[in-house]
């Protein structure tokens, strides 16, 4: 069969969809860096931003770490090398610093928002009167507009949400049919995954979203004019959809935060032995200065008196040894306790050693403060 001429090819625009995207980019994008300056928690988000430009490893203990990646690409595209003291609200940030880069991927996801809200009450089946309302109020949200334009998370976990919804019902508006309609069940379970790796607030859009699909499935089980094969193909793809690929992908974002961050930081002391073993270790002059406050100290004793912080157990104190002879009650053996699983010698970091009391056979523990900041605190603990 020939090629017939001419070609045309037919498109239809929702021109009000397009104007309200258009102006939703402008209200979330122009003047972007304005104020050059670091606002609310940008202090907090950008210490993250920073670490994973230096690739350090760290532990945010308010939520998942999914955010702080997307923050850290948005960085990465604009050249930030992390090199940036986030100390105050209101420091100015330097030339070298693309502020505009570091704020990109939140007033995208921000500005994304408005037409979500516009296709989502659509597909709600309300008019398309009500699907303009809806995304002009989203357009003029002041707090949202704000929130957009600056580095932080609540922007992108809210274009997430949105986006699980709109798919779903995307999903579930489509003619049964139509296989092609389980990529937008694929996309939702993606979107579910992403916004509970943002913030475990997401947990709530997601349990709802579950709650709605488990109610749709229920109503196709109890349907006698679907086949049973087709019930059963049905009820495996979401299942695996929606619970199988979010807890699969929820998994994924800690193994590329674990895979970026391989070098020593300030919270290695929280991990295992084995973890620390694994990061490579940045030599700088602190390190290099507590492995020589520490090559002094080799004899520790107790005294009766209580810890400062853990009034349970005994004080410790340690001194520099000047070759005199010591009493039995000052004296500490090493211990390793992995030496069958390891070897007999001595490992740095690899090695579980600890430190037993002669006299006493205590042990001496090592506990950190609620800040990972905070220093080692040393206690005795008593065997009974």
């Amino acid at each position: 069969m020939g090629l017939q001429l001419p070609l045309v090819v037919t498109a239809q625009v929702d021109l009000v969809l397009l104007l309200v995207s258009l102006l939703a980019l402008w209200t979330r994008l122009s003047h972007l860096s304005y104020p050059n300056a670091v606002v609310f928690d940008e202090v907090y988000y950008g210490q993250f931003v920073s670490l994973y430009m230096k690739r350090v490893f760290f532990i945010d203990d308010s939520g998942p770490p999914l955010g702080h990646m997307i923050l850290a690409l948005g960085a990465y595209l604009g050249g930030f090398d992390g090199n940036f003291v986030w100390n105050r609200i209101g420091a100015e940030y330097p030339s070298s610093v693309s502020v505009w880069s570091l704020r990109l991927l939140p007033a995208v996801c921000g500005a994304l928002c408005v037409p979500l809200v516009y296709l989502l009450t659509l597909e709600l089946r309300f008019s398309h009167l009500s699907a303009l309302g809806a995304a002009v109020l989203l357009l003029l949200e002041n707090s949202l507009i704000v929130q957009s334009r600056f580095m932080l998370l609540e922007s992108v976990l809210i274009f997430f949400v949105l986006l699980a919804f709109f798919s779903y019902l995307r999903f579930h508006n489509a003619p049964n049919s139509s296989w092609s309609r389980y990529s937008w069940l694929l996309v939702c379970g993606a979107s579910c995954a992403a916004a509970v790796g943002i913030k475990y607030m997401g947990v709530f859009s997601y349990l709802l979203l579950l709650g709605v699909a488990s109610l749709h499935t229920w109503n196709l089980i109890g349907d006698r004019t679907v086949s049973h094969l087709s019930v059963c193909v049905q009820c495996v793809c979401r299942f695996v959809c929606l619970l199988v690929v979010p807890v699969l992908l929820y998994v994924f974002w800690f193994y590329v935060h674990l895979s970026v961050l391989n070098r020593s930081g300030p919270h290695d002391q929280l991990m295992s032995s084995a973890f620390q073993a694994s990061l490579q270790v940045l030599f700088d002059g602190q390190h290099l200065r507590y492995c020589s406050e520490w090559s002094k100290v080799v004899v520790c004793f107790s005294h009766d008196v209580a810890a400062p912080m853990s009034p349970h157990a005994q004080e410790v104190s340690g001194y520099i040894d000047f070759n005199v002879s010591m009493a039995a009650q000052n004296l500490w053996r090493v211990d390793i306790s992995n030496r069958e699983a390891e070897s007999e010698v001595w490992k740095t970091i690899l090695s579980e050693v600890r430190l037993v009391h002669v006299n006493t056979s205590a042990v001496l523990k090592v506990r950190t403060g609620s800040d990972a900041n905070d220093k080692p605190e040393l206690d005795i603990l008593i065997r009974t």
